[in-house]
């Protein structure tokens, strides 16, 4: 989301510091829960304001941050949810051309978070096989769930449906108060608590500070938390094609020279293409007309779909990576891309986000205070452990395959020759489909 001048400048801001307990310091039984409260004892009313002080403030309502506060709904914790997009845009949000890979994980917590049946059966496509090229070479690693296994490996749902289903989520939640079209000019989080102050002059006070802006967080630099921030160097083009009727439920992926293409699946005779190309060849594409793009994608096909036709527009998206140094601070957390923000080759960013905000949230439901430095610690330190490796691995992966230099390609061959054997299909297989749920801690 787009960041005013004001925020960025306030980033200058000095920070007082204070230790933050390291984690050999933290007895994981002193993230204590209280006893619950009754609901309709604390809070009256839907999701207007009700007062100044808050609990827990978020900033940023995209899908990390609004399965935060809807993991929250149902307990004795109060929610502040401050977003600069206008309402409209955050209760119909517009096809951005983003279709996202879900995790037999994500859906049970998509479920658990109200929002699965929110999301029209028709616009949710099984993902039921793999494929992965190099080159022209004609072999392709396979993954599935193997034999005897009707699962999907996941679903594929745009962007812009889970969005709403989230937004719809977290309606007449009496503990969630939203405060849509605000931008924030500063933050301060200190021993006592946190203020944020607005950019209308008014100041908001809570006992814990939510990061949810985006892996260019403007709050996580004002935080004085740095992060790797790493442009790719190429942009990602995303749109819809119709073409002849194929085999259903096929992703299919190739790493080319010069350029990377893969078309998933969302019904017969329609796909996502998901084009990665350097700036100046991204340029270029976007300002042909939309019959010169089919044409560019029915030759990248190499003709395996017969004649493409475009169904929507494309969007382009700069691609950069992000992981910041440190997911807490004093009375202060990140979670979603400010936290890690990937590379979209592994399909896995809003998984791991989605993952995070039910973690912490699970830590924070019932503790004593939502800003003990404890419970945060066990948040980061989960968080760390599970994104980390994918992380780094998928730096390798795409480093790897976006080299067009012969040893490179050479090395390609191989590791998917590698990727097929059976005990490595399974590791894959078990990393896409992500069966078991996200540990708290």
């Amino acid at each position: 989301m787009p960041i005013s001048p004001a925020v960025w400048a306030s980033a200058a801001t000095p920070i007082r510091r204070a230790r933050w307990p390291v984690l050999s310091e933290i007895d994981p039984a002193q993230c204590a829960a209280r006893p619950a409260l009754p609901l309709g004892s604390l809070w009256q009313g839907g999701m207007g304001m009700g007062g100044t002080r808050r609990r827990i403030v978020i900033v940023g309502a995209g899908p990390a941050g609004l399965s935060f506060a809807r993991a929250l709904a149902d307990t004795p914790v109060e929610i502040t949810l401050i977003e600069r997009a206008p309402l409209a845009a955050l209760a119909e949000p517009r096809f951005d051309g983003r279709e996202i890979a879900l995790t037999h994980r994500s859906e049970r917590a998509l479920r658990d978070l109200d929002a699965w049946s929110r999301i029209p059966a028709a616009d949710i496509h099984r993902l039921d096989r793999a494929e992965v090229l190099s080159g022209r070479a004609r072999f392709a690693m396979r993954i599935d769930p193997g034999a005897g296994d009707a699962r999907p490996l996941g679903h594929l749902v745009s962007n812009h449906h889970l969005r709403r289903a989230l937004f719809e989520s977290i309606a007449g939640q009496g503990n969630i108060s939203l405060m849509a079209g605000r931008a924030v000019a500063r933050v301060h989080a200190g021993r006592d608590g946190v203020t944020v102050t607005l950019a209308d002059g008014a100041a908001i006070e809570a006992d814990l500070l939510v990061a949810a802006d985006s892996r260019f967080s403007a709050i996580r630099d004002q935080l004085g938390i740095g992060a790797d921030v790493m442009p790719v160097g190429k942009t990602m083009l995303v749109g819809r094609v119709g073409h002849a009727p194929c085999k259903a439920g096929v992703a299919t992926e190739w790493f080319a020279r010069h350029h990377t293409l893969a078309m998933l699946p969302l019904g017969e005779g329609l796909s996502s293409a998901v084009i990665t190309l350097t700036p100046e060849a991204a340029d270029a594409f976007m300002a042909e007309s939309g019959e010169a793009k089919a044409r560019r994608i029915a030759a990248m096909t190499r003709g395996r779909w017969g004649a493409v036709a475009l169904t929507s527009d494309f969007h382009a998206y700069p691609l950069t990576t992000t992981f910041a140094h440190r997911f807490a601070a004093q009375r202060a957390v990140l979670i979603g891309d400010a936290a890690v923000g990937m590379h979209p080759v592994t399909a896995h960013g809003f998984n791991f986000g989605l993952a995070g905000a039910v973690r912490l949230a699970k830590l924070l439901a019932s503790a004593e205070d939502v800003g003990d430095p404890r419970c945060l610690a066990r948040y980061a330190a989960a968080h760390r452990a599970e994104s980390w490796p994918l992380f780094q691995a998928t730096r390798a992966i795409v480093g790897l395959f976006t080299d067009d230099r012969h040893p490179a390609m050479a090395l390609r061959h191989a590791a998917l020759r590698l990727g097929a054997l059976p005990p490595v299909r399974m590791g894959l297989r078990a990393l896409l489909m992500q069966q078991r749920d996200a540990r708290a801690a």
